[in-house]
């Protein structure tokens, strides 16, 4: 609630940002996955190195105080937050109005089994995952960047990007979604103790 920019840049560094710039040249909206691991809200800090319009996707939070603190804290990164609902919409109209945008998308938990289309093996048990960032990179031809943090030290981290697609709309079906979770998993080998277990990714499964 109270970092100031100075200080996240030096405890939240970006150590390849020429990958991610490479892809804002080609003048296409980003579609970015990450997960659920470490700091990783403190992404938003990347919006001091990007041209484009940030657009971090969240699910709405139940209790309205605890909502409207969270929307507050980002909207001091220049954050634009808006809810898995308001998602689809507000791509449409960005896109109307070409308007360049990085869109954040956190990919590693459980969707609704409901609206689960695809299903893989992630951390060896076979589970349905989210297809949104791919589906919508797809159909609005956006370029796929991977975003893995890292933690360092107490308080210090850093991060990599990998770029998944710059043509989604011709990789096959679901290789960009494997892709993202073969890489989760990388993350999570490495260093399990950071990833936040409690949001119950096992919950269905096969």
């Amino acid at each position: 609630m109270t970092i100031s920019k100075k200080e996240i840049s030096k405890r939240f560094v970006f150590t390849n940002l020429e990958v991610y710039k490479k892809l804002e040249e080609q003048d296409k909206s980003i579609a970015m996955m990450l997960a659920h691991y470490a700091s990783y809200e403190w992404v938003i800090s990347m919006n001091a190195y990007v041209s484009f319009s940030a657009f971090a996707i969240y699910k709405k939070i139940a209790n309205p105080y605890f909502d409207k603190l969270v929307r507050n804290i980002l909207s001091r990164f220049k954050a634009f937050l808006i809810t898995t609902k308001e998602t689809v919409p507000t791509i449409i109209r960005n896109n109307k109005n070409k308007l360049l945008s990085i869109y954040g998308f956190a990919s590693d938990q459980s969707p609704k089994i409901s609206s689960a289309f695809h299903w893989q093996k992630f951390l060896g048990i076979e589970v349905p995952v989210h297809t949104g960032a791919e589906i919508l990179a797809k159909k609005y031809d956006m370029n796929v960047i991977f975003l893995k943090v890292k933690k360092v030290k107490r308080g210090y981290y850093e991060t990599s990007f990998e770029i998944l697609s710059e043509n989604a709309k011709e990789v096959p079906n679901y290789e960009i979604t494997d892709k993202f979770l073969k890489l989760v998993e990388q993350q999570i080998y490495e260093a399990p103790e950071y990833y936040l277990w409690t949001h119950k990714r096992w919950k269905h499964r096969r």
